[in-house]
């Protein structure tokens, strides 16, 4: 347990600069690094995946909330749009959890396979997002919340790489859909790690860190230092070359991915 803790203190030094600094969840490094971490304890096989997602969307709350208040600061959050969609992104998230319980951890861990591949080919090939028409958007942002906040709750990230995609498709500038995207992080965390440790509730054991299927110490050792490093590296993709740094980190996603499919 200790153990864990110092090396999650590490964790949540690369992982908030990595959010900064490329602008995407740290889930895409906590969840294959804890996955790791709970494979050298004496962790249940098939809990690891649940309890490596779980912890990851626990931290996301504090770092989405972070993020989305210095975005409101700014004035860049349409909190309109965030309404409308919080509904679903709630339920979405609550019902990603539960189908993630029952799904084989295994399959589990492809369906983060598929992610980090997908995540990091768009990294090395950047798509571009074809507009929707403003009315169209209204009508789907309900189906869209459910279906973001469910597959973000399966993979334990804050939902950016599809939210930022979909407001921007759907003709929103750029900079207010990044924004608006924290905000909407935080519903989709919230419900996720609270249904999460419903739902591991029966095999919880205080006396090891486990809270339902959130992992407290892990979580306590990320959540202390990516909080600092988050703002860092937002402020370096201003002075280094983010483009160029991001490919490399795109390199990187598909390498864990091979990793974690051997």
């Amino acid at each position: 347990m200790t153990e864990i803790f110092f090396a999650s203190l590490l964790l949540g030094l690369l992982a908030g600069l990595a959010a900064g600094l490329f602008g995407i969840g740290g889930g895409t490094i906590i969840v294959p690094a804890l996955v790791w971490l709970f494979q050298t304890q004496d962790f249940a096989p098939e809990r690891i995946m649940l309890s490596a997602v779980a912890t990851s969307l626990a931290t996301a709350l504090l770092t989405s909330a972070a993020s989305a208040h210095t975005h409101h600061q700014l004035g860049n959050i349409a909190w309109r749009r965030v309404s409308r969609l919080a509904p679903s992104l709630l339920a979405g998230a609550a019902g990603g959890a539960v189908a993630a319980d029952h799904i084989s951890p295994d399959v589990l861990r492809w369906c983060f396979i598929a992610y980090l591949l997908f995540t990091g080919s768009g990294m090395l090939w950047p798509r571009q997002n074809k507009p929707m028409l403003q009315t169209s958007a209204y009508r789907l942002d309900y189906i869209a919340g459910f279906l973001i906040g469910g597959l973000s709750s399966i993979l334990g990230i804050g939902g950016g790489t599809m939210t930022v995609p979909y407001l921007a498709g759907s003709g929103m500038g750029i900079k207010n859909a990044v924004a608006t995207s924290s905000a909407c992080a935080v519903p989709i965390a919230f419900s996720a790690a609270a249904s999460y440790a419903v739902l591991g509730w029966g095999e919880n054991d205080w006396l090891h860190g486990h809270f339902g299927y959130l992992y407290l110490p892990a979580f306590a050792g990320i959540a202390l230092t990516s909080v600092f490093t988050a703002p860092i590296g937002a402020k370096l993709a201003h002075r280094l070359p983010a483009d160029r740094l991001k490919r490399y980190f795109g390199f990187v996603l598909i390498f864990t991915a091979l990793k974690m499919a051997q």
